[in-house]
């Protein structure tokens, strides 16, 4: 048994704002993927997999129960798969901000899941909401609280745009110019981070008053008219605003940004060389940048390792 593949994402616009309304675009990326497999494999990841397998099945059998409207699973036969040694195999880099959980709700949705919303229906507003709270509930197992998207871009690998939690639909984003020189690129910080430690932070921080003024005056400002920018190709608005979102985030979002990179952050900024920005939520895994001129920003990150994921 082999599953159909789902792939990893990449949240361009929108991390931490999203929770309190702000636009978000995220994209699939198709460089990292994985899939459900039983294929008798005995490596340490294959059982280590297995195994996370059983507590998430237990969960989503409680969570069936909880919800029974929203969603429910062919139970006995995951939890037969399980027994057999099922594993989800992934090159997906977990703690990197591209969604490794999302991918396996994803498929563990799209295997078990009774009464589903297929990719091939007429994907209503309605319905996005639906499998987003269903995808939510479900990848709370792996981070405490989801939104849902992660897993809702990995099932349906199209662009999507957020307008508001409770405003999605699926984006068509410009086409990649394979000759430009402009990108946007992931930028390896050479270390995990988790998900739940990077939100209480944020959690506590919006207790200040002064922190809710930034994020709605700055943040989620220039955060919504990025979004917009990449949407309608305007290309030369978009770095003056990723200008202004970089700074914000700098200032900030200290503690979301591994401590290495606050200098090369700044001097992105100063140079305009590139722009560095928040790729999930932080505290480690990937740092996603953007650039008008890639060889200026290879040359000036020459000593770290940089994956091209968008050309403008």
């Amino acid at each position: 048994m082999k599953g159909p593949l789902f792939y990893s994402k990449i949240l361009l616009f929108g991390e931490y704002g999203i929770i309190k309304d702000s636009k978000g675009l995220s994209i699939p990326y198709n460089f990292f993927k994985g899939a459900l497999k039983k294929d008798g494999h005995k490596s340490e990841i294959a059982i280590k997999s297995n195994r996370n397998l059983k507590s998430f099945a237990q969960y989503l059998e409680q969570l069936a129960v909880d919800h029974p409207r929203l969603v429910s699973f062919d139970l006995k036969a995951l939890h037969q798969d399980i027994e057999d040694g099922m594993y989800f195999d992934s090159s997906i880099p977990q703690g990197y901000g591209v969604g490794s959980s999302g991918a396996l709700v994803a498929a563990i949705y799209d295997k078990y899941a009774t009464r589903k919303i297929t990719v091939l229906e007429n994907l209503t507003r309605e319905k996005l909401l639906i499998l987003k709270r269903i995808f939510g509930k479900m990848e709370s197992f792996f981070h405490g609280k989801s939104s849902g998207l992660d897993p809702l871009n990995s099932y349906l690998s199209l662009p999507i745009l957020i307008n508001s939690q409770d405003n999605i639909e699926s984006a068509s984003i410009p086409s990649q110019n394979t000759d430009g020189k402009g990108a946007v690129f992931l930028l390896d910080s050479g270390e995990t981070g988790e998900t739940a430690p990077m939100v209480q932070i944020f959690m506590e921080k919006m207790k200040h008053e002064g922190f809710r003024n930034m994020l709605k005056d700055q943040f989620i400002k220039h955060t919504d008219a990025c979004v917009e920018d990449f949407i309608n190709g305007n290309v030369k608005s978009l770095f003056g605003n990723l200008k202004q979102l970089s700074h914000v985030v700098l200032d900030n979002f200290k503690p979301m940004i591994p401590a290495k990179f606050h200098e090369l952050w700044q001097q992105g900024i100063d140079s305009n060389e590139y722009y560095l920005k928040l790729c999930g939520s932080g505290g480690g895994g990937y740092i996603l940048g953007f650039t008008e001129d890639i060889d200026k920003a290879k040359s000036a990150l020459k000593d770290y390792n940089l994956e091209v994921v968008y050309n403008f």
